[in-house]
Parts: structure tokens; sequence; C-alpha cells
């Protein structure tokens, strides 16, 4: 076990509390560089990192929490923070390889709980707080161009992509050709998708709502 934070208290706090727990803490760190060149040089299975850390003081810890997973992919990451830092959270949480959390400091309330989410991360789990999965929820429908869409227009599109026609829209859902041509044009247009050609403007929405599914 790795813990890396800039407040001494937390720090030295952590390490007494999990060697409570038999759980061997081989660096104690409070630094992103120094964080990194214990991982490297120790390997360990899984690291408590805090969010902001020197020597930026902003996503520090964050950041080299993406870079030692990258480095080390089987390395567990528990990002333990008083904020919720959405810059690089979503590369380290949607990786695919699980063994990650994010709880928020505050609510961390006893030693079980902290000992339950690294037993999860080290049996390759994720551990996340509400409000932490709250704000990347709320982050992804702003970055996302067909959370733009009426529910109307996604039912479209969601014919779209089963390859029917603009006929055929209209009859499955009642309405005339004329409002399925304004709609199927709404979602170019929201999407951004520039006039190169209806044939490819269509491809290009049905494969936007493929990755979005």
């Amino acid at each position: 076990m790795v813990v890396a934070d800039d407040s001494v208290l937390l720090r030295e706090g952590l390490v007494r509390l999990l060697t409570e727990v038999d759980t061997e803490v081989v660096a104690a760190v409070d630094d992103a560089p120094s964080f990194l060149q214990a991982v490297s040089e120790h390997r360990p299975d899984v690291a408590i990192v805090d969010v902001r850390m020197p020597p930026g003081m902003t996503d520090d810890g964050l950041r080299a929490a993406v870079e030692a997973r990258a480095s080390q992919p089987d390395l567990g990451i528990l990002m333990l923070s008083a904020y919720v830092e959405l810059s690089y959270a979503d590369v380290l949480l949607s990786d695919g390889r699980g063994r990650v959390g994010y709880l928020l400091k505050d609510r961390v309330t006893s030693l079980d709980t902290l000992v339950d989410a690294l037993r999860t991360i080290s049996a390759g789990g994720t551990v996340l707080d509400p409000e932490v999965v709250a704000q990347l929820l709320v982050a992804r429908r702003r970055t996302d161009p067909l959370g733009t869409l009426s529910p109307r227009e996604r039912d479209v599109l969601a014919l779209m992509a089963e390859g029917r026609s603009n006929a055929a829209i209209a009859e499955r859902l009642v309405v005339t050709g004329g409002a399925v041509e304004k709609h199927i044009s709404n979602i170019f247009a929201k999407i951004n998708l520039p006039d190169v050609g209806s044939d490819n403007r269509r491809v290009l929405a049905v494969l936007a709502w493929l990755r979005a599914r």
C-alpha cells in the first residue's frame, strides 16, 4: 500500500489506521512526483491518493494516478479527496479495468468504510461516492450532444439506427413525413453534423447514437 496526501495529519493517521488492520504501508508521501516514484519502486497492489497535492495543488494527484495506472495496469487506486475533480476522473474510472474508487473524505465516517472500499478495489471492483457519480453524470450530459435532443428526436434517431426510412419512421410514430424531415434536420444541427450529403449525415448520426448506448 502507498499513501499519498499532502496533509501530514491525515497521511500519518491513515498509516496508523491501516497498520491496525494488518495492511502494510510501504510508502507515505506528500506530493505527486513522490507518489509516482513510490509506485515505481514498490509496485504496490493498492494506493490511496489525494486529488489535490503539490506541486500544483490542483488535480496533480488525480493525474498522477492516471499515469501510475498506465504504467502499472493492475494497480488499485482509491482517490480520497475533499473535492470532486472531474478533469481526469472519467479517464481513471472508465478504463474498463476496475480496481478503482473515489470517496469524499468527510463521508468516510469509519475505518470499516475505508477497509471495505479497499477490499472491494483489491478484488477488482469499483467504489464511488454517490456525489461523485452524480457530478460525473451531469458532466457527461453537458458534453454529450445527444443530451440536447428532445424525446421525439431521440425516438426518430433510434428508428434511424434500426435502418428505417423516413416513411417508415413517420408510420411508426404516426406523424407526417414532413415532421420526420424536420426532426432529422434538428438532429443534424444539434449534434453538429455538417451538410456533406444527407446519406452521410444519416450514417454519422446513427454512429453517434450507437456510441452513446
